[in-house]
């Protein structure tokens, strides 16, 4: 690891996938766009993005099933309970969701921005504190 760098993990509800990603963090963000809701069945998501050779999967299920969900990017989950880990982009960037983080409270993860914040419905306002 770099010095200087932080070191996170994470996962799936079973266990099955894990995840150990090295930072610097880039784009802390959330997201209320119809894939990222059809992929998590949350209204909004929040996303932090690494560089591909930043993550490492560590978990018995090595490397999370993909789904391709558009022409750059494919879908992250587990093939056993189904949990959305993130998001695997051509780029090379993976871009995890904060809730398989397993310490999800860090400064660092506050998200930055929001994508998509028209798509959510009206009734809908999550809010960032941080």
């Amino acid at each position: 690891m770099v010095q200087g760098s932080q070191l996170y993990t994470g996962g799936c509800l079973c266990g099955n996938i894990r995840f150990e990603a090295v930072g610097p963090i880039d784009r802390p963000h959330s997201c209320s766009c119809k894939m990222c809701r059809l992929h998590s069945g949350a209204f909004t998501v929040t996303w932090a993005e690494f560089s591909a050779e930043s993550v490492n999967w560590t978990g018995k299920g090595e490397s999370p099933a993909l789904y391709r969900s558009s022409e750059g990017s494919r879908r992250a989950f587990c093939n056993i309970c189904g949990s959305s880990i993130g998001a695997v982009d051509d780029k090379p960037i993976i871009a995890l969701l904060l809730g398989s983080f397993d310490k999800p409270d860090q400064a660092e993860l506050v998200p930055q921005s929001e994508s998509y914040k028209s798509s959510r419905p009206q009734w809908w306002h999550p809010e960032v504190h941080s």
